[in-house]
């Protein structure tokens, strides 16, 4: 079991690894589309531009959405109406008529004729009414629509709608049949009469109808003719037309149909976790081969997988929102986050990695593809330092251009002509312009979750009115002159070797903030002359010296500075001796334990840190030249540097002996420049 553990805790590096490599992978294809892919890219009214193509089995063809939207408007607009009558209504309302009629026209002998003669027209209105029915609402249906009359006795009669009346057209139909030979008077009172009697028997069976409506729409056909097998469907170079394109979109979804058997579900599975799995693994082998720092630090590893997998995740659910807007998706975000944090080559083969993946989920996967590709390339080279606004601005202005450049040239190559080129997608490029500007508050995020650090930051940090700084001007003057002479020379030899010069000089101007604890122990800061060592031993003084690395160390873990900054304070002195105290110990006591003025290290382990602790030695001991000159300059230069080489400093650094006597060379011309150094002629 202890063997088990210990050989868990030594590779657990490797294994968190392997289970994000996993998780991933499975992630991805979690988000892509669980059917086959059909392996031909076509469009109607375009050539064909693969070899003659046969039914590789037998398929119906499918109608299309605008057909079978087609077809239900048609049996909706067709279906019949169910209505029930209710036959009681016509003698209960005739009763009632007459009632009432005797009521408004009181009988006397001289009016008995004419009176029997209103009150049958009166009669002959309501029999008229009544032998198609009354509805009891206005229904807004076609005057042609078939319907179906059903009284109680289940007895069917069929009619059109519009021979059944309605309740707002009752009055024109009762004034149109009172003729103009009776008086206003007594045509105002048959009307009356009729709207107090007048009773609706017609009812609408909603729950007949509808169910009458489903069974007809449940006997739309979705498909239309069928393809045999081996049938040819289309020819190399044929223009594909309204009917191969019906036939080619039918041979498409029954590849990429969801009903698929288990088998066949597994096997597509299989195959998209190999692919992903394999792009994800090109990337670890990357990074293990050109970038171990970066291999070796889970936490960026995370990251960029991380990045990847949100990208992946963001592009498919706005293809399955609308696939319309995929170009709305700032893909090259990527490619400036991971430029942002690392360098230039791994955000750009990241950025390609990812969009080969995308090409299994987006429409047009060659176009897609090749856009994105060219926008992230245009990425990298555009932006070059994304601390300063004006270039994001004009960096993503250009990526928006090449974006259109590209979309029209593929238009162009498509229809051949411009007519039908649609705006709209210039809109979304411009719209993914502007989302890619998220990019610096992104940057800002990420930086606070993973604990890493950017150009911006470092920007920031390379203030002198920062808190910190202000502090050690105010504490240790010396020291901070100090530091900034270090911060110049430093850039100034990152510059020449094509080292992060940003990010040496903030560790330039951070690496000795430790002395700010005891600034009078060290010489740049005795301005009284008092030097507070002669009262301690060789070992005390050595430990005071030595300690201002772990002082700085928690000073800066204090202020929350970032990893790659502390490792500049960690390393600057790497291994070395204290040397001045160890000789005078040395001279004092023959015995001397070497690790009591030893720095603890680590060593400097990049080229940045290897740089920093050139430079500081140098700027340093240049103060104790007496009377300096050009040959003095260059022999103390690689007399201290050479030293730092012997004592083994720079074994862990990436850093070459070419690189190494390009620093010496700027190392001495900036000093010379420092000490007003003019060419000394022959006399």
């Amino acid at each position: 079991m202890n063997v088990f553990l210990n050989k868990w805790y030594k590779n657990h590096a490797l294994v968190y690894k392997i289970l994000l490599f996993l998780v991933t992978t499975l992630f991805i294809v979690y988000l892509f589309p669980k059917t086959g892919k059909f392996r031909y890219s076509f469009e109607k009214g375009k050539p064909w531009q693969s070899e003659n193509l046969y039914a590789p089995f037998n398929f119906a063809i499918k109608k299309s959405n605008a057909e079978i939207a087609k077809e239900k408007a048609d049996i909706e607009n067709q279906s019949p109406l169910y209505f029930e009558v209710s036959t009681d209504i016509e003698a209960e309302v005739l009763s009632e008529y007459t009632e009432v009629f005797n009521q408004v026209f009181v009988d006397s002998i001289d009016y008995n004729f004419k009176k029997q003669t209103l009150y049958n027209k009166g009669k002959s209105l309501v029999n008229k009414l009544y032998a198609t029915g009354i509805l009891d609402l206005d229904y807004s249906y076609d005057d042609d629509r078939s319907v179906i009359l059903a009284t109680s006795n289940k007895v069917q009669k069929e009619l059109q709608y519009g021979s059944l009346y309605e309740l707002s057209e009752l009055r024109s139909i009762f004034e149109k049949d009172l003729d103009n030979s009776i008086s206003e008077e007594v045509k105002m009172k048959m009307v009356s009469i009729f709207f107090d009697v007048i009773k609706p028997n017609i009812t609408l069976n909603k729950s007949l109808t509808e169910k009458a409506l489903e069974e007809e729409l449940s006997r739309i056909s979705l498909t239309r003719g069928r393809v045999e097998k081996d049938q040819l469907i289309v020819s190399k170079g044929q223009v594909i037309e309204a009917d191969q394109y019906d036939i080619l979109s039918s041979l498409k979804s029954e590849y990429e149909s969801q009903v698929w058997n288990s088998a066949n579900y597994n096997w597509v599975l299989v195959a998209y976790t190999l692919l992903v799995a394999l792009a994800l693994l090109m990337l670890l082998l990357f990074l293990r081969k050109y970038r171990l720092e970066v291999f070796l630090n889970n936490i960026k590893v995370t990251f960029i997988f991380f990045n990847i997998a949100l990208m992946i995740l963001l592009t498919t659910l706005v293809i399955n929102y609308n696939s319309q807007h995929i170009y709305v998706v700032p893909l090259c975000i990527l490619p400036l986050v991971l430029k942002a944090f690392f360098d230039a080559r791994l955000g750009l083969f990241a950025h390609v990695l990812t969009v080969l993946l995308l090409g299994f989920v987006v429409p047009n996967s060659y176009e897609y593809m090749f856009l994105q590709i060219i926008a992230g390339m245009v990425t990298i080279l555009t932006v070059s330092e994304l601390y300063k606004r004006a270039n994001l601005f004009i960096s993503v202005g250009q990526i928006t251009f090449i974006y259109i450049i590209a979309y029209f040239a593929f238009f162009v190559i498509h229809e051949g002509q411009l007519t039908g080129l649609k705006l709209e997608t210039f809109g979304l490029f411009i719209l993914c312009g502007l989302a890619t500007l998220f990019v610096q508050p992104l940057i800002y995020i990420y930086e606070k979750i993973f604990g890493l650090v950017s150009d911006v930051s470092l920007l920031e940090l390379s203030d002198t009115n920062t808190k910190l700084l202000k502090e050690l001007s105010n504490k240790a003057p010396g020291t901070f002159h100090h530091s900034l002479n270090v911060a110049n020379l430093a850039e100034a030899s990152a510059n020449e070797i094509g080292a992060n010069a940003m990010l040496i000089r903030v560790g330039a101007l951070y690496h000795d903030i430790g002395k700010m604890d005891n600034p009078t122990y060290f010489t740049e800061n005795q301005s009284t002359g008092v030097n507070p060592h002669d009262e301690l031993s060789s070992k005390e003084s050595a430990k005071i010296i030595v300690n201002h690395v772990i002082k700085g160390i928690e000073i800066a873990k204090k202020y929350n500075l970032p990893d790659r900054v502390i490792d500049f304070i960690r390393t600057h002195h790497g291994t070395s001796l204290v040397y001045y105290f160890y000789m005078k110990e040395k001279a004092e006591n023959e015995n001397v334990d070497i690790s009591d003025f030893k720095y603890p290290g680590p060593k400097p382990f990049s080229k940045e840190t290897a740089i920093l602790m050139m430079c500081d030695s140098v700027e340093a001991a240049s103060k104790s030249l007496k009377e300096p000159s050009s040959t003095k300059i260059n022999d103390f230069v690689e007399n201290i540097i050479n030293k730092q080489m012997e004592s083994g400093q720079f074994l862990n650094a990436n850093i070459t002996f070419k690189e190494i006597q390009s620093i010496k060379k700027v190392l001495k011309h900036k000093l010379a420049n420092i000490y007003h150094l003019r060419i000394e002629y022959p006399e």
